[in-house]
């Protein structure tokens, strides 16, 4: 689960529930006894939610139950079903009869106490945030943003860094392949011979030729800059070798960092250090 996959009118939804929580608690008659005379006046005693079985099941509990559908549904990578239902959409269809159980409970009541009336407000929020939330801007928009890249300062260190940040985060200096430098490709290691006079020799540090392990590494392609990327849901990442078994999962409101390209597919490097090709790139968020 992801909670940076959460939208606003998620965040709406759980505050809801939060309320239809307290709600369940409070009286849910306002009419106390007081006014009544003679023998056979009955006993009249504040209740609440919780000692009326059907009113608890039927408008409380259920919208809470209706909400944690949603949002573990949104969580979650792949939707979550049951029986060919997707969960998250059952939930919303939940809340609306919700909402349509406490009003015609407050209707009926003849005399509706706080309990019924929080309980209507919050279940009438309940579902308008749960039915808005995929037709709205403002409330399709995360709950959690992810962070964005920091700026390099001109010297080329970290813009207001925090200590620890170094290479696989956004904003750290980077030394991209085939710039040269010792450990990289198109770096010259000590130790090996120069290339032979008037023979074009590669780009050399302190005039050693690179070590096999460096001259195999494949480099970029020309054209294309190494960027940090975000993407929309959790994907899969596959090994260089072509293996079909993936070697990790990116997940959405992290950065990864886009070294190379093969057509339509991003060679991206996790924050551990990992490398793999995303073959999916739809939607991907560039920093």
């Amino acid at each position: 689960m992801n909670i940076r996959s959460l939208t606003r009118g998620d965040g709406v939804v759980i505050g809801a529930a939060v309320l239809l929580f307290i709600a369940s608690f409070l009286s849910i008659s306002s009419y106390d006894g007081s006014d009544c005379t003679g023998s056979f006046c009955p006993q009249i005693t504040s209740t609440n939610a919780w000692d009326a079985l059907p009113l608890l099941m039927g408008m409380y509990l259920a919208g809470i139950i209706a909400a944690a559908l949603i949002v573990v549904a949104r969580a979650l990578p792949r939707p979550l079903k049951v029986a060919g239902i997707d969960l998250g959409q059952f939930g919303v269809a939940w809340t609306v009869f919700v909402a349509w159980f406490a009003f015609w409970t407050i209707v009926n009541s003849g005399g509706a106490g706080a309990g019924l009336i929080l309980g209507l407000i919050a279940a009438l929020v309940l579902a308008g945030a749960a039915v808005a939330t995929p037709l709205v801007p403002a409330l399709k928009a995360g709950l959690i943003p992810a962070p964005r890249p920091q700026t390099p300062s001109p010297y080329g260190a970290p813009g207001g860094a925090a200590p620890g940040q170094g290479y696989g985060y956004p904003g750290a200096h980077q030394q991209q392949p085939g710039q040269g430098g010792y450990g990289y490709p198109g770096a010259q290691q000590p130790g090996q011979g120069q290339p032979a006079q008037g023979q074009p020799g590669p780009q050399s540090y302190g005039g050693q030729q690179p070590s096999p392990a460096a001259a195999q590494q494949p480099a970029p392609a020309a054209d294309f800059a190494p960027f940090w990327f975000a993407v929309p849901v959790a994907r899969p990442l596959y090994g260089e070798d072509g293996a079909p078994t993936p070697i990790a999962e990116l997940a959405p409101g992290t950065w990864y960092l886009a070294v190379d390209q093969r057509g339509q597919a991003l060679v991206a490097q996790t924050q551990d250090g990992r490398r793999g090709v995303l073959q999916d790139t739809t939607g991907i968020q560039r920093g």
